[in-house]
């Protein structure tokens, strides 16, 4: 039988080895200053360095601002008692290049698959109703009127859904925000679920990134719909325990701030 002591070992072990698999390469890619516009971004535009994504904790340390559990609880809540709304087909990604040339673009290395013109028709033919705020605040100017909603950071509890990539996306966030209340295995979850739905993102944008490994999901086409869609549903269904055990953390913390 183990002791405590090894079994947090154990624990701290098997949480290191799991995201090693992806902090490795990504400080060897640094170090060689290599940039990959896939991976990258989880390690760029979220705050939680590598070694604190490596640093293991056992959760439940009640040391965090009320305030702040109760704004990310609210907002997790909100988003879980919604249906889910598929079908966006990730066409944020293009408003976000929309009438762009290829030296504005921000991932300027990587080409457009249809080019700026066949990029600019697919957005200008398609409906787009994105109503996550952070990633409607990355539009290009003339692309924002052409979204449905227009979505800002104090709407957000109102607007968030369980089927959006982005939502779902950001568990990771929230679990680091909630640290050390989380448990890293819990974090190390939520990552593990960002990388596949920034996979997915970037899969559906219109670069061209299949000399990377990431053969694109043609959401121009039906074909392509229907494969964004069926992906995007099963992120949502992975997303929803996550989103739960969330809540439980801050419900836990929540309580045991009122407890006598």
């Amino acid at each position: 039988m183990l002791t405590d002591q090894s079994s947090w070992q154990a624990r701290r072990a098997a949480h290191e080895a799991r995201v090693d698999e992806w902090i490795v390469p990504h400080l060897q890619r640094r170090r060689r200053g290599e940039k990959h516009p896939v991976l990258d971004f989880l390690f760029t535009y979220y705050s939680f360095r590598p070694a604190q994504l490596r640093q293991w904790r056992p959760g439940g340390d009640p040391h965090k601002r009320p305030s702040t559990v109760t704004w990310v609880r609210d907002l997790l809540a909100a988003t879980a008692a919604r249906p889910p709304h598929l079908r966006c087909f990730g066409l944020h990604e293009w408003a976000m290049v929309y009438r762009q040339t290829q030296d504005e673009l921000r991932h300027n290395a990587w080409p457009l698959r249809l080019g700026p013109t066949g990029t600019d028709a697919v957005v200008e033919a398609s409906r787009i109703r994105c109503s996550h705020f952070d990633a409607f605040r990355f539009y290009t100017a003339p692309a924002r009127s052409l979204n449905l909603l227009q979505p800002t950071r104090e709407t957000q509890t109102a607007n968030e859904q369980p089927g959006c990539l982005h939502a779902n996306m950001d568990l990771y966030k929230w679990s680091y925000k909630l640290s050390p209340l989380t448990p890293s295995e819990l974090i190390a979850d939520c990552f593990e679920l960002a990388v596949a739905i920034r996979t997915l993102d970037m899969q559906a944008s219109p670069y061209d990134l299949a000399a990377l490994g990431y053969p694109p999901v043609q959401i121009e086409t039906a074909d392509g719909r229907a494969e964004y869609t069926r992906r995007q549903r099963d992120l949502s269904d992975r997303a929803a325990p996550l989103r739960a055990a969330l809540i439980a953390v801050c419900d836990t913390a929540l309580t045991s701030t009122v407890t006598p």
